[in-house]
C-alpha cells in the first residue's frame, strides 16, 4: 500500500471519529445542546443575559426589557448592535 493512501485513509477515519464523538450528544439525549441564551432554561434560572441586552439596562435604554415584543428579551439575535441606532 502506498504511503499516500494510508496517510488518506487515516484521515479519512480520524475524521469519522471526530464526527461520530461529536455527536453523541444528539444521539444520546435525541436533541442539539441548547446554548442559546434566551431558549437555555438553566443559562435563565442563573440570570445570564446576553452582553448587549445587560450594556443596555445597565445605560438605561428602554428598548431592552423582558418583553420580547420590545425587540430586545434575552434573545441575542434580536439584541444586535445596530438596533439603537434604527430607533
Amino acid at each position: 500500500m502506498p504511503a499516500w493512501l494510508v496517510v488518506i485513509l487515516f484521515a479519512i477515519g480520524a475524521v469519522g471519529i471526530f464526527v461520530l464523538g461529536l455527536s453523541i450528544t444528539i444521539i444520546a439525549k435525541g436533541h442539539f445542546i441548547d446554548s442559546e441564551i434566551s431558549t437555555n432554561k438553566n443559562m435563565q434560572k442563573l440570570g445570564i443575559k446576553c452582553a448587549v441586552q445587560e450594556t443596555r439596562e445597565d445605560i438605561g435604554q428602554a428598548d431592552c426589557s423582558d418583553d420580547p415584543s420590545v425587540g430586545c428579551g434575552g434573545n441575542c439575535s434580536a439584541c444586535d448592535i445596530d438596533h439603537s441606532a434604527e430607533r
